[in-house]
């Protein structure tokens, strides 16, 4: 019996083939791109490497119909499945190779991998034929066909085998294939057995954006691509106003009466550095209604910074913050930037504009930075340093999500030591996510509900005390301005809604000696966000940040003071005159002014926010 395990094998042989040819190919095909952009031999070489893991869950997708046509066989004589098989494989094949050819024209001119949205063009194919010359059209033509013939010519000959089934095979091998080979083949398409499953991030490595866009598996980015399409819908559902309307209404929030700003910095180009906490929830802090005990690490450096207590998270999602820090954009309902790879030339970026005034830009983060696409919008944003789980020393302790914040934060400021100067430089959490396995015991014994989410919290804190306790007396301590922030909010033992502003309230501090000594132990009082630290932190180090549109500058005298936060099918919008959360599929309504015009203005500007924000992101 050639038994189905090995014809199966030989066929993601096959299909593991297909696409390190086309890799091959793309590369190929804009050598001179890559002479001219001077990118080394070795990191070319990369890309097969980097798509490997992304490849075989690609194929893994690919050989469930397989699978399923060689479990029947298993248990029976017929052939027809061999037919099938064939068929099955053609078709799989055109397809791919016709993505795969349509990305060589669509890259030199977009600059990005064949979208779902780029596919809707074909809609108009008249238009689509008359904007590609005839050397290209009979070119890709002719690798179309070529490589369908030579690939089904392989296939055919030397990877699938018809199987001579015999019905008294012993019952264990069938054993194995009916339960092993699922198993493996579920491995397969979540990347593995990690906490997070594999996403196109896996196979960004490179800060030349062609060798990270020729290591993603061109038929798993459109796969996903269509998915996230059809969850976003072409039509913006959140249209309730004129779009003029709604856009003057937009543009009217932003318009400030003057563009100033107050400096709280001592030195006119600090370090920054940003501590982004995981899931912190404003009520955990003291100064904004949590108990005393459960952050009490962050309650002293407080009474050494400026502190702000109406800050909210504009998304619940680490993606979503990412946007928002880094790009200035409001976190977006129904989909998040990250999974969208191909819009995010539209999105200004600070990590670059930073290092366009000479910053050196890091990233660390314990984990795995394929959770939510992320890795790809950092690699994006050209961060010259980006530091995960996988960089780590084998012997570093880590729990399920990956390194613990107190060794994370010992690495981090062993390398902030040597790193060139200004340095622009973020931390990110995990311990405060769960499964919550960090290491220590419990320490708050008093809190019942989310009472592992609030000792880890406990953890992170005492992490962060001791990182400042190791780094104060450093040289570059006086010279740097930290930001400490939360990615989003977390469910904790007050019980506050998700749709509540309660909930999205964030803490956010400003300390270190680059601090002016008269904001030292003070806070801010004022309605603002995270998508407005982006502006903010521009404008203290006099840059401009024009193009960053969402963003306001919180020591604007004159900026506006309003949050907004997404919910999958609505919003929240909160102004110095009340807040309204509004759902605008069950056409639910909270709203706390009583004032009727109030309520009316406040219910007008919240729908216009989200209306152009989404329009936006369409259209991009």
């Amino acid at each position: 019996m050639k038994h189905p395990i090995f014809s199966l094998l030989r066929q993601l042989l096959f299909w593991l083939l297909v696409f390190a040819a086309e890799r091959l190919l793309f590369l190929v095909y804009f050598s001179p791109l890559i002479r001219v952009n001077e990118m080394p031999f070795a990191e070319v070489l990369k890309t097969f490497y980097y798509a490997l893991m992304l490849d075989v869950s690609t194929a893994s997708y690919v050989l469930i119909i397989p699978f399923l046509l060689l479990l029947f066989q298993t248990f029976s004589r017929a052939k027809w499945p061999d037919l099938v098989n064939k068929i099955y494989t053609s078709i799989v094949l055109l397809i791919y190779l016709l993505i795969a050819v349509s990305e060589l024209g669509l890259y030199g001119e977009w600059e990005s991998k064949l979208s779902f949205k780029a596919l809707l063009y074909l809609r108009q194919p008249a238009e689509v034929f008359h904007s590609v010359s005839n050397a290209l059209l009979f070119t890709g033509l002719a690798l179309l066909l070529g490589q369908f013939f030579l690939f089904n010519w392989l296939y055919g000959r030397f990877f699938y085998k018809s199987l001579k089934v015999n019905q008294k095979a012993k019952w264990y091998w069938k054993t194995v294939f009916v339960l092993l080979v699922p198993a493996v083949l579920f491995l397969g398409v979540r990347g593995g057995y990690q906490e997070i499953p594999i996403t196109s991030s896996k196979s960004y490595f490179s800060k030349f954006n062609l060798l990270n866009l020729a290591a993603v598996n061109s038929g798993y980015n459109l796969f996903f691509s269509a998915i996230d399409y059809y969850q976003v819908e072409e039509s913006n559902r959140f249209v309730t106003l004129p779009s003029k309307e709604a856009k003057v209404l937009v543009e009217k929030l932003h318009r400030i009466e003057k563009d100033t700003t107050i400096s709280i910095l001592n030195i006119p180009k600090p370090n920054i550095v940003i501590i982004l906490l995981e899931s912190w929830s404003g009520d955990l802090i003291e100064s904004i209604g949590g108990e005393p005990g459960i952050t009490p690490e962050f309650r002293k450096l407080e009474k050494n910074g400026l502190f702000f207590t109406h800050f909210y998270a504009t998304g619940n999602r680490s993606q979503q913050a990412m946007a928002s820090i880094y790009g200035g954009l409001p976190a977006l309902p129904v989909t998040t930037l990250s999974d969208h790879p191909e819009k995010y030339y539209a999105v200004p970026s600070l990590v670059k504009k930073l290092n366009g005034a000479g910053y050196f830009s890091s990233f660390y983060f314990g984990g795995q930075l394929i959770y939510g696409n992320i890795k790809s919008y950092l690699i994006y944003n050209e961060f010259n340093r980006l530091v995960e789980g996988d960089d780590f020393d084998d012997d570093v302790l880590q729990g399920k999500m990956g390194v613990h914040d107190e060794f994370l934060f010992e690495n981090f400021s062993n390398d902030l030591n040597a790193m060139p100067q200004p340095f622009f430089a973020t931390a990110f959490t995990l311990s405060s996510h769960s499964p919550y396995d960090y290491p220590g015991g419990k320490q708050i014994s008093h809190i019942e509900r989310e009472a592992e989410f609030v000792n880890s919290v406990f953890y992170t804190d005492q992490a962060l005390g001791q990182f400042f306790e190791s780094v104060k007396s450093k040289s570059w301590f006086e010279n740097t301005l930290f930001v400490i922030l939360a990615d989003h909010s977390h469910p904790s033992h007050k019980g506050y809604a998700m749709r509540s502003f309660e909930y999205h309230n964030i803490p956010l501090l400003l300390c270190g000696g680059a601090l002016k000594d008269e904001y030292r132990g003070e806070q801010v009082d004022k309605i603002f966000s995270n998508v407005d630290l982006t502006k903010t932190l521009l404008h203290q180090l006099n840059l401009s940040a024009d193009e960053f549109f969402w963003s306001k500058d919180i020591f604007n005298p004159y900026s506006p003071e309003f949050a907004f936060f997404e919910l999958n099918n609505g919003y929240g919008w909160k102004q110095p005159m009340g807040e309204i959360v509004y759902n605008i599929k069950d056409n639910y309504y909270y709203v706390k002014p009583d004032n009727k015009l109030e309520k009316q203005q406040l219910d007008e500007k919240g729908k216009a926010y989200i209306q152009v924000l989404f329009e936006e992101f369409l259209e991009w």
